[in-house]
């Protein structure tokens, strides 16, 4: 069986690790080196770096900073925020990343994911999706969560696994924050409905939390920011109890 994995992200803005609620709210969490850094150290499986004000901000994700966290981290290390096109993606590995993660560029150019797949292979690409639920419909949005679309989760990673990407990545905008627990229900469904990986992300707020996205939501991965950021679960602790409740995680 292949080893569940636990993914710290670090959420960038300014240069700045940041954290919120329900994609508002926003607080600072850290020097993102210094984070990163420390992860790898405590165990993380891979890291996760989001420059969440790129695409809003209407520029680039921010080149040298991904170099910078990548001379202190030995694990894999995804990174998302304003990228638009197959030439955006080059420097950022050349940086150091190990995959990108697309969303707002991806849902207006659904194309844009077939095009990184066939220019470097679906294990690069990750599918990142922000939804929330709406009229009892999980409803795609963009921009750092600003922005409703009229795609929705489930046809839209189905879509996203078509045309190439790797993994996807789904966080539930309503439970994000909150340390309430991940999305059970949708997740479910995700697993049901792809042949991709599908990493948790949204609401982790204790450890049984996680052994619920790998057990009850069929999750191959977790995401958590905040409750890492602010020390409220270590890395190492929470392994050693998802190992003792038989989950298999990577010691």
């Amino acid at each position: 069986m292949l080893t569940k994995r636990i993914i710290p992200c670090l959420d960038i803005k300014n240069g700045r690790t940041v954290k919120g609620v329900n994609f508002v709210n926003i607080r600072d969490a850290g020097d993102p080196v210094e984070l990163g850094a420390s992860y790898a150290e405590q165990g993380a499986d891979e890291l996760v770096f989001l420059d969440i004000t790129a695409t809003n901000d209407n520029r680039k994700t921010f080149v040298e900073l991904v170099r910078d966290i990548a001379r202190h981290v030995n694990i894999p290390f995804t990174v998302g925020g304003g990228i638009s096109s197959v030439a955006d993606v080059a420097p950022l590995l050349e940086a150091g990343a190990d995959k990108v993660s697309i969303n707002s560029a991806a849902v207006r150019t659904p194309q844009l994911i077939d095009d990184l797949a066939k220019a470097f292979g679906s294990q690069f690409v990750v599918l990142a999706i922000d939804a929330r639920k709406i009229a009892n419909q999980w409803t795609v949005h963009t921009h750092g969560g600003r922005n409703p679309t009229d795609k929705k989760l489930f046809s839209w990673a189905h879509e996203g696994q078509n045309r190439g990407a790797g993994e996807i990545l789904f966080t539930s905008m309503d439970h994000d924050g909150t340390k309430q627990g991940f999305a059970i229900d949708p997740l479910v469904k995700l697993n049901e409905l792809l042949d991709i990986p599908v990493i948790a992300s949204g609401g982790a707020g204790n450890k049984e939390h996680f052994i619920h996205a790998f057990t009850l939501g069929k999750a191959d991965a977790a995401l958590a920011a905040s409750l890492f950021h602010f020390g409220e679960l270590s890395i190492p602790e929470l392994k050693s109890y998802l190992n003792g409740n038989g989950i298999p995680i990577r010691i």
